[in-house]
């Protein structure tokens, strides 16, 4: 195998060295029984093992209360765009949404097929360049819920914190879950695809409080009632084995360097060195505001488009691959969720300093 080189994409992204070796190894010959991890049937003493060391270090590392349900479910977060509204809205009920970015159009797309949605801030005009305070919109009185994306991984922005009111909130968080702490209790519904942050593709963590999965209408159909997949330990059906395992290394994994809290120190001081490179250059400008800027992917872009294909081109040369912008912003993006290596963050910004002397 080359030399490992330094991953940027958005998602599926780079997981942490030790997770994929100890996952190579248990896929042939899992716990010494003679067979892979992904032959093993989801009911086996051993995979429910898997699963329930998995939900109670994540129920750790987020300090989850017990009223609060752990789910792993398929379908990918999209999918949670009309599980959510489906299980909490209905005839007469009303939502708020802010839109943020591509997902948050998404998921207000699919409410407004069961319930009537308030978008109650937008910052499509500004081609998403940044998120709202608290003062920059009104909840409705009558919503059920206010519904935001907590890190638009497109756009390169992120809340910096959890917003405020007296509505339940219901977050995704597919893109800085568990890079950062906060409080639990005043959401009803967090949610997030694995793939950026957790773990592979395949499973979407759902964390929804307990008293919400009698809320679903009667004519439901069954798999897309929370209430079905928390009654049956998420084994209604046959669940992302593999993808459920790996996620519960990277929990370990994340446990052994201290935690979220420990996490969130190493993502601020990664972000930090790339917003300082560019904020130090007139050669490089970034699309989010500051008081809006993502720990997890931080977009910029060069004086001309050219520039940035010869950019994307050499850096993809020298090891750093994934670098270029989502197609509706252009630019470049660099993505550094929690298993990112500081080295390569480093590596990035002495090829920056290097391309912009080469070409200024």
């Amino acid at each position: 195998m080359p030399e490992r080189i330094y991953n940027f994409s958005a998602g599926p992204s780079t997981l942490p060295e030790e997770v994929l070796a100890q996952a190579a190894k248990d896929i042939v010959n899992f716990n010494n029984k003679g067979m892979g991890l992904i032959e093993m049937s989801h009911r086996s003493k051993d995979f429910i093992a898997v699963a329930d060391e998995c939900e109670a270090n994540l129920r750790e590392l987020m300090k989850i209360p017990a009223n609060y349900k752990v789910l792993f479910l398929q379908g990918g977060a999209s999918t949670q765009f009309a599980m959510i509204p489906m299980n909490l809205l209905g005839e007469g009920k009303s939502a708020t949404y802010l839109n943020t970015g591509v997902w948050a159009k998404k998921a207000i797309k699919e409410a407004k097929l069961f319930g009537k949605v308030q978008v109650a801030y937008t910052s499509e005009e500004s081609t998403f360049n940044h998120v709202p305070k608290d003062s920059d919109y009104t909840v409705d009185p009558a919503s059920e819920y206010l519904y935001f994306v907590t890190n638009n991984t497109i756009y390169g922005t992120q809340f910096p914190a959890m917003p405020k009111c007296e509505k339940m909130l219901i977050a995704d968080m597919s893109s800085d879950i568990l890079s950062r702490e906060f409080d639990i209790t005043p959401f009803g519904i967090v949610y997030a695809g694995a793939q950026k942050n957790m773990g592979p593709a395949g499973v979407t963590v759902v964390i929804i409080r307990e008293d919400l999965l009698d809320r679903s209408p009667e004519n439901l159909p069954t798999m897309f009632k929370y209430k079905t997949h928390a009654d049956n330990g998420s084994m209604f059906n046959t669940p992302p084995c593999f993808s459920i395992y790996v996620v519960g290394l990277v929990l370990k994994w994340l446990k052994k360097l201290g935690g979220v809290a420990a996490m969130e120190k190493i993502n601020k001081e990664k972000a930090a060195l790339l917003y300082n490179a560019i904020d130090s250059s007139d050669f490089y400008r970034g699309h989010a505001q500051p008081g809006s800027r993502s720990n997890m992917n931080i977009t910029f872009n060069l004086p001309t488009p050219e520039l940035e294909a010869q950019f994307i081109k050499e850096a993809a040369a020298l090891g750093m691959d994934g670098l270029k912008g989502h197609r509706s912003v252009g630019g470049c993006r660099a993505s550094i969720y929690n298993a990112f290596p500081k080295a390569g963050v480093e590596a990035l910004v002495a090829f920056m300093k290097e391309f912009e002397k080469k070409n200024s």
